[in-house]
């Protein structure tokens, strides 16, 4: 349940004039902003906005963000601060692997003896070649996806990396041959 933030009315931006395109404040104020309640892990519909804005261009300033919204500067700074405190965004700029020279890519299926598998985990993600874990169900117990500089990297990261550690008791490598879709965004509902 949302909740009036009492202060929220010196966030409102008055809105723009029709005839003029400039902010008056002769016109009617915008009703209060509602805040989520902290840490419900829930959006509204101006955090859904924000975060399209911030998808849309990752470098919209928060100036931009509010003038498009109807909203105060400071409005959105709370905002995002809040997003990223409750760790329901991240903002960062992911270079693509082949800006760092990681052209050859692969998905791994990796068994393990059950009682080390949190152990072999816990050692792949230190890995630089290693860029997702995920613990599984089905055929094998960790799938990971990685990237090297090309084949002899990888093989020499399956046979002498994987083959060395403790635990790991069998490895299936997918290379990917053509990356149709690459992308970290999310579609917001």
């Amino acid at each position: 349940m949302s909740s009036v933030n009492e202060d929220s009315t010196s966030d409102i931006v008055p809105p723009v004039s029709s005839e003029t395109g400039i902010r008056t404040p002769s016109e009617p104020p915008s009703p209060p902003v509602p805040t989520p309640s902290p840490r419900s892990g829930r959006l509204d519909d101006i955090d859904r906005d924000i975060i399209r804005a911030l998808q849309r261009d990752g470098r919209t300033s928060n100036t931009e963000i509010g003038r498009a919204l109807g909203l105060a500067e400071t409005t959105i700074r709370k905002r995002i601060a809040r997003l990223i405190g409750e760790e329901l965004v991240n903002i960062v700029a992911v270079p693509t692997p082949e800006a760092v020279g990681m052209t050859t890519s692969a998905i791994i299926g990796i068994s393990v003896a059950l009682p080390e598998v949190h152990d072999v985990s816990s050692r792949l993600v230190r890995w630089p070649e290693v860029r997702y874990v995920g613990f599984s169900t089905g055929r094998y117990e960790l799938i990971i996806e990685a990237f090297f500089n090309d084949h002899e990297h990888l093989l020499d990261f399956v046979t002498t990396k994987l083959g060395g550690l403790p635990g790991v008791t069998g490895v299936e490598t997918s290379l990917i041959l053509k990356v149709a879709k690459f992308s970290y965004e999310w579609e917001i509902p």
